[in-house]
């Protein structure tokens, strides 16, 4: 290796032999794998195409059989069959001889092709036939390159009448030759491949090898975030020592401020898990407000229905203290945030459910089809629509005329619920960052809304998407499956 100009001890040295080795077994083990696989391949696609071949013209037999006026009796196939043997031969490409059942040649279509008389089945192909499993055995005949399928041909009834004899040509000869070629071609593209390889791993030797030292004194004034051990420099090719020194010499100053450093990221997780839990609680709270609010605004107690929306007061208020309830045990346990318990829901039933807390008047909901279900927690699906129509509310606080529309739909095996508002719409320095946990452009807050509802529609599989334009609105779509 004097191109290289590397001792055996080198880095250069090591890396350009493990690559040439590698990519010289990656050929070999390539080439085998892909001469097994090619041959099988063929193999099948022969056994395939005979089998489909087979079925074609059965269920031409069969066509044949149920529209003929001959009674379905062995005597009576070269008439059924006297013109359509040479049809269903040509459409297949392939020649067919009918049999009785005692193995006596009825009709072939190489009697007029090739003006062959059919000599009757052998006993022991006869044998073959009766013990093969479904009734059907396959005929190896080498010396005329060909193959030979028999079956019995049956009525409605399942009874025999006749055997199928089907002639394929055997393709050994033509599989043997398209490996013969594929091994040449890959043995040409390894050939160049190898000489590809050599080039650039000497190159990239040459690169490596330059650039190590000037990769150690960089490494000098890197500090890392995480605890590592000192690299043991015994024995090490020369080209690498300045790296791994530099490394040892800048553990030595990072181990003061690893304890550090993991006590403010365990501070900073905890404050993070304390604002994600404080708007978690808030969420319900909202809703628990607005509906005391609706009930008393709207209680009469003359009212003939006045039970039936207590009651339903009473479920939406109850619904917001399971979430509530849920949260803190979820914290209390280190979990995920609340507990999903999915169930099969009517998915616009609960859409409409969850706006029924809001006292705007300007909120339209609409659906497609009576029923759309999905798999999905109650709990969460009421949290993701209200935290839409919340944000939609704010967006058109200035609008003249807000118009908030909800609509659900289901398409291509989706649930879609889209939340749109004529509202200000979102600049497009703001869009690549909406879903991002803390941000928002609200002056109270804490930016977590939308984020959480994007972690729920992950969690079922779903997703969230926005389309807004500055001054005329925004459309949010959640999908999910049914």
């Amino acid at each position: 290796m004097k191109l290289l100009s590397f001792g055996r001890n080198s880095l250069g040295y090591r890396i350009f032999f493990a690559m040439i080795s590698l990519v010289l077994l990656m050929f070999v083990v390539i080439t085998a794998v892909t001469y097994l696989q090619s041959k099988e391949q063929i193999e099948d696609y022969n056994t395939e195409r005979l089998a489909r071949k087979e079925t074609q013209i059965k269920k031409s037999i069969d066509f044949i059989l149920q529209g003929t006026s001959f009674e379905l009796i062995t005597k009576n196939v070269p008439f059924i069959f006297r013109d359509k043997i040479f049809e269903i031969s040509g459409i297949q490409g392939e020649n067919i001889t009918f049999y009785n059942l005692e193995g006596n040649p009825l009709i072939s279509s190489a009697d007029r092709i090739d003006n062959v008389h059919q000599e009757s089945l052998t006993n022991q192909t006869m044998r073959a036939l009766e013990l093969a499993q479904e009734k059907r055995y396959v005929e190896q005949v080498p010396k005329e390159g060909k193959q030979l399928s028999y079956s019995y041909i049956n009525t409605n009834n399942f009874k025999p009448i006749a055997i199928l004899q089907i002639q394929y040509e055997d393709s050994n000869t033509f599989i043997n030759k398209e490996l013969r070629e594929l091994i040449f071609r890959l043995a040409v593209v390894n050939l160049i491949m190898l000489c590809i390889a050599i080039a650039v791993a000497y190159f990239l030797v040459r690169y490596i090898t330059q650039t190590l030292h000037a990769i150690g004194e960089n490494i000098k004034g890197t500090q890392l975030d995480k605890r590592n051990q000192k690299i043991n420099n015994v024995a090490l090719p020369s080209e690498i020592l300045t790296l791994v020194n530099a490394y040892n010499g800048m553990i030595d100053q990072m181990e003061e401020s690893a304890a550090q450093l993991a006590q403010s990221e365990r501070e900073a997780a905890w404050r993070e898990m304390a604002k994600q839990v404080a708007h978690e609680i808030k969420n319900p709270l909202t809703p628990m407000r607005l509906t005391v609010q609706s009930f008393e605004r709207k209680f009469d107690a003359d009212d003939p229905d006045v039970d039936a929306k207590i009651k339903e007061y009473s479920n939406t208020l109850i619904q917001q203290i399971d979430t509530m309830s849920s949260i803190a045990s979820a914290f209390s346990n280190f979990a995920d945030m609340p507990a999903q318990q999915s169930e099969i829901l009517d998915v616009p039933k609960i859409v409409h459910l969850s706006l029924e807390i809001f006292s705007e008047h300007n909120i339209h909901f609409s659906q497609e089809g009576e029923e759309i279900y999905a798999k999905f927690d109650r709990t969460q699906l009421i949290r993701v629509v209200t935290n839409l129509v919340k944000n939609a509310i704010q967006a058109t606080k200035t609008i003249e005329n807000p118009t908030i529309a909800v609509d659900v739909n289901s398409q291509d095996g989706e649930v879609q619920i889209t939340v749109m508002d004529n509202g200000i719409g979102i600049i497009d320095e703001h869009k690549p960052r909406v879903f991002e946990p803390k941000f928002t452009t609200k002056t109270s807050g804490m930016g977590l809304g939308l984020a959480m509802v994007k972690n729920i529609l992950e969690t079922y599989n779903g997703s969230i998407t926005f389309t807004s334009e500055e001054g005329k609105g925004t459309v949010f779509k959640v999908t999910f499956p049914k």
